[in-house]
């Protein structure tokens, strides 16, 4: 182990807490690397720019506007794992700021495949870039990006984590609370309602990430279902019961719980996290896919989100269904992502005063 591994294991050793301080700048949010780092004044500014966003993009002098507001920053988009929606939505989202982007999108096309090292490449692509977007196989490699910059680099750039191992991909957590709040509007917000998680939710870093952040509304209860090798880790769980946040454990079949959900959001099984080649299909999944004749048992107000990739978990039928919220979640992407980024670099006043 060389000095930076051993200095970066004492530094993701430190609580929560303390490491939130090191991705922080002058009291502001200068990367994004966890969920516990939002907090709900965070959460509903940001919720504000979005929406300012998409209303001023509906005009060309609004799009003009808002393309001359970062458009003197370059953006890394450093993605070493295979992804469409997070890499096009980070990349329109630059876009509609009029940041200019440059890409890698598999490490063996970059000096990694010549022996470079991770914090290497690191230090290289903020040499030349404002912002660095990342997605990674490994674990806590954003959180090593973030820390690397703030403490070893004399010119440090803002990190994003656009999914990193199977611990946590913030940024779809704040679309996915966006698309909540968006979809309950009406019904008095994100307070109150009941959000159930299917899948693999063990190894799904888009709904661990959203179990930390539903912290910061009141009232809300989550429900789990999966078989039990897939369902939640101890950790989350923990963190939950710290919080005082209910949550119920389904381990039987989804349609037990289905008429209880205000939110049902489904997710496909990450078999590419398994040791072993088809580790996975050893688990009866049957009873935790969503089908039409399930839809019967789901409230008329409630919702249907995905993260997407989707395989058989959700039947294409449900589509049509107006409460299938989800290819309307995947378009939120952008518009949440462009205003996180004009809020990183403290552009949002202007947007909300335009």
């Amino acid at each position: 182990m060389n000095i930076l591994d051993q200095k970066f294991a004492e530094f993701h050793e430190l609580p929560t807490e303390e490491k939130i301080e090191y991705f922080s700048k002058n009291g502001r949010l200068f990367d994004m690397i966890i969920s516990q780092q939002l907090n709900r004044e965070i959460i509903d500014n940001i919720y504000e720019i979005t929406n300012r966003i998409r209303h001023i993009s509906k005009t060309r002098a609004g799009s003009f506007f808002l393309q001359n507001i970062l458009f003197h920053k370059r953006v890394m988009l450093y993605f070493a794992q295979p992804s469409s929606r997070t890499f096009l939505s980070f990349e329109n989202a630059c876009h509609i700021l009029g940041m200019k982007t440059s890409e890698i999108r598999d490490a063996r096309v970059s000096s990694e495949v010549k022996g470079e090292s991770f914090d290497d490449s690191l230090r290289t692509f903020s040499s030349y870039t404002d912002l660095i977007i990342m997605r990674h196989k490994g674990q806590d490699m954003a959180e090593r990006a973030a820390w690397l910059m703030n403490t070893r680099t004399n010119r440090p750039v803002p990190i994003i984590n656009g999914g990193s191992g199977s611990d946590q991909h913030p940024t779809q957590a704040m679309l996915d609370v966006y698309t909540l709040q968006y979809s309950f509007a009406k019904q008095g917000g994100l307070d109150g309602k009941t959000i159930m998680m299917c899948g693999d939710l063990k190894r799904g870093r888009t709904v661990r990430s959203l179990s930390y952040l539903l912290k910061n509304f009141e009232d809300v209860k989550i429900i789990y279902a999966a078989p039990q090798a897939f369902q939640m880790k101890e950790d989350v769980c923990s963190f939950l019961e710290k919080h005082k946040i209910p949550f119920h454990i389904e381990t039987e079949a989804l349609d037990n719980v289905l008429s209880e959900a205000d939110a049902i959001y489904m997710t496909r099984i990450q078999d590419e996290h398994d040791a072993i080649a088809g580790e996975s299909g050893k688990t009866d999944t049957s009873r935790f896919k969503l089908k039409p004749s399930d839809m019967t048992k789901i409230r008329p107000s409630a919702i249907i989100m995905h993260p997407f990739p989707r395989r058989d978990e959700i039947d294409v039928a449900i589509d049509s269904d107006p409460r299938a919220m989800y290819w309307r979640q995947e378009r939120n992407g952008m518009w949440i992502r462009a205003a996180l980024i004009a809020y990183i670099f403290n552009v949002h006043e202007e947007i909300l005063n335009y």
